[in-house]
This record gives C-alpha cells, sequence and structure tokens, in this order.
C-alpha cells in the first residue's frame, strides 16, 4: 500500500503538553492546586497590555496587521535595528519553523546541544533534516564541542542561551568568539526566550553580534517576562535576506490582533518587568536556602525556573507532588531521570512547594 504521510512526520513524537488544571485537579481529586512546571509569569499578564486587550475586543471581527507593522516599529526603535530586520511570529516557535522552512533541506545536519528546547528537534525531524545532538557540559551547553561538531554538512545550529531545562547561560563573549570559528555558511538561531532573567553581567544579548554575523538568528518572546504566553506572540531579529525569507513562507495573518495591541503596550510596562525580574530573584534566593538547609542538590540558574535533584526520582516526585496539589515538570523526557524543574512562583507558592517538598520526602 502507498505510504500517504511523509516518514519523516510518522517518525516524530509528540510534544508532550501538561494536562489543564482543572483536569488535574479533577482526576487526582484534589483543590486548590499550584502550577509551577511550565515557567509562567506568576504575576499574570503586563497590567497595560490587558488594558490594551480590553480597548480593542471590539475590533476582533476585522484580520489582524499582516506585517505587524507597529509592533515591528516599536521593537526596531526599542533595540536600534532596521524594521527590515525584526520578524513576529506565533510565538518564537513559529519562528523556529520558519527558520527551518527556508534553509533545511531533508538529510541536511542540524546541531543541537543534549538536552535543550524539545521544539529544535520537532521542527527539524518535520522536514527530514539529521540531527547531531552535543551533550551538555555540567548542564552548559559546549560550545568547543558544538564546533567540532561542524560539518560540511551543516546547515543550523540551534542554542537556547539561557538554556531550557537547564538554566546555565554563556557569556557573550564566548558567543562572538564561537561565531567568528564557524564556516561562513552555517545558520546560527540564538533563542534567548529568557535572556530578561539573566544577572550574570557577562551574560549580553546577541543582538548586538547581529552585525558581526550575518546568518544569526535571535529569537525572543513576550511569553516569559511580559507574561503573555497565551497570546502566542514572540519575535527575532536577523539579516534581511533571512526575514525575507520568512515572509515568503510564513502564514499572512499569523499574529493576531490582541496579541499585536497587547505586545504593544507591554513593551512599555517596564514597571511591571521590573517587579517579575525582583519577585523571581527574590524567589530564588528562598528557593535555593531552603533547599541547601534540606540537603537537596540543584542546579543555579539565570532564568526563572531550575533543575532539582530528587532522590525519590523524577516520575515519582512528580505523581507525589500531584497528590498535594504542586505540579512541577518531571524531567525523564529530557534524560534527566532525577530532576524535577519549577519555576518561581509567589511566594505562598514557594513556601507551599517546599513544604509539599519536605512532606512527601520524610
Amino acid at each position: 500500500m502507498k505510504r500517504l504521510m511523509r516518514q519523516c512526520i510518522e517518525n516524530l513524537t509528540p510534544y508532550p503538553p501538561g494536562k489543564p488544571i482543572e483536569e488535574l485537579e479533577r482526576e487526582s481529586g484534589i483543590v486548590g492546586s499550584i502550577k509551577l512546571a511550565s515557567n509562567e509569569n506568576p504575576l499574570g499578564p503586563s497590567p497595560k497590555a490587558i488594558k490594551a486587550i480590553n480597548e480593542n475586543l471590539s475590533n476582533i471581527h476585522r484580520y489582524p496587521d499582516g506585517s505587524c507593522y507597529y509592533l515591528r516599529q516599536k521593537l526596531a526603535k526599542k533595540f536600534g535595528l532596521p524594521t527590515d530586520r525584526v520578524i513576529v511570529g506565533n510565538g518564537s516557535n513559529e519562528i523556529i519553523k520558519l527558520v527551518v522552512h527556508i534553509f533545511l533541506s531533508p538529510d541536511e545536519e542540524v546541531i543541537l546541544p543534549l538536552p535543550t528546547f524539545l521544539l529544535y528537534e520537532k521542527a527539524v525531524g518535520s522536514f527530514a533534516g539529521r540531527i547531531v545532538a552535543v551533550p551538555l557540559s555540567n548542564f552548559s551547553i559546549d560550545l568547543p564541542a558544538i564546533r567540532k561538531a561542524v560539518s560540511p554538512r551543516t546547515k543550523i545550529i540551534f542554542i537556547s542561551n539561557p538554556n531550557n531545562p537547564t538554566g546555565k547561560a554563556l557569556k557573550k563573549e564566548d558567543i562572538s568568539r564561537f561565531l567568528h570559528s564557524l564556516p561562513s555558511d552555517v545558520v546560527v538561531v540564538l533563542d534567548e526566550a529568557y535572556i530578561e532573567f539573566a544577572t550574570d553581567p557577562d551574560i549580553g544579548s546577541a543582538v548586538e553580534l547581529l552585525g558581526t554575523y550575518p546568518l544569526l538568528v535571535v529569537l525572543r518572546t513576550f511569553s516569559k517576562a511580559y507574561g503573555l504566553a497565551g497570546l502566542r506572540i514572540g519575535y527575532g531579529f536577523a539579516s534581511e535576506m533571512i526575514t525575507d525569507g520568512m515572509n515568503l513562507v510564513r502564514q499572512p495573518f499569523n499574529a493576531n490582533c490582541l496579541a499585536q495591541v497587547g505586545a504593544l503596550a507591554a513593551l512599555d510596562d517596564d514597571e511591571f518587568v521590573e517587579k517579575t525580574l525582583t519577585l523571581t530573584r527574590d524567589g530564588l534566593e528562598f528557593l535555593y536556602s531552603r533547599l541547601d538547609r534540606m540537603g537537596l542538590e540543584y542546579v543555579t540558574t539565570q532564568t526563572n525556573f531550575f533543575l532539582i535533584k530528587t532522590p525519590l526520582g523524577a516520575g515519582e516526585t512528580y505523581r507525589r507532588m500531584l497528590k498535594e496539589g504542586v505540579i512541577v515538570r518531571s524531567m525523564e523526557s529530557f534524560g534527566l531521570k532525577e530532576y524535577i524543574r519549577i519555576n518561581v512562583g509567589l511566594p505562598e507558592e514557594n513556601k507551599r512547594f517546599i513544604n509539599t517538598l519536605e512532606k512527601i520526602l520524610s
């Protein structure tokens, strides 16, 4: 019988989405649960974004601006780049897919750190690309090892900085040196979804390196620091050649109208972003100190999430915490069978997490 579906699609593993909190509560017979599993902003969305969205609800019978003109203008001004070098997507996930779409041919190679953001692998697999996985070194991306893995068949390198799920980040100086060591025909995607949370002054954004490496793509999102995950809106920076290519293949109305106006307003909400960063830093300090007191190992982070090593193992810890109404992320699917990942929550959520973890481990 003739194959209907492309084999590379049949070979894909579905992304493991979490269930809605309401369904988890119903299945587990619990109420009042807290979710610390998806790296979301515990403060909710930017208040300025909410106000702008409410004011524009009456316009949702209109198609959105297909070029994201005003948002691209504002992002270009904020980052000091020409507007033509800005691309907006249905989350930064869409831009990842667009990069693969315009550059990758079947059997060409894409280099990924391992473990890293799962959707890089899914995007590459859907276009029959060959994945070259380079293991992390002490939870950090190993740039020298990635450089050694580059071959004549290498087309794209994906680097999440800071890396999801480990929270470790590369220094800008090391990234610059790495870029200058590469062949001139390799596309490098630097995903900075969590860069706003980085506290190490040596970890600067790769946006400043765009002029030094023509095939560099830098990705950002409104999901984390701005709290707009549900709107699905992200953005990126690249050369005009690359953004022109993306515009050839992207859907014409890929960013919805409420996402655009919400993102526009959120860019002015510096007070909310600073409140988010302060909450995250204070939360990490509290969580680190309590885990130290419990004698548990963890991986320090440059993001709003981090890994915790648990003697029960990832899966069992997840299940026991869930029964207590605390939703964490098991890292089994990332190959980290002894670790869970949590994002920083509100102070009361952080305390509840610690108290629950102490309870299930006792």
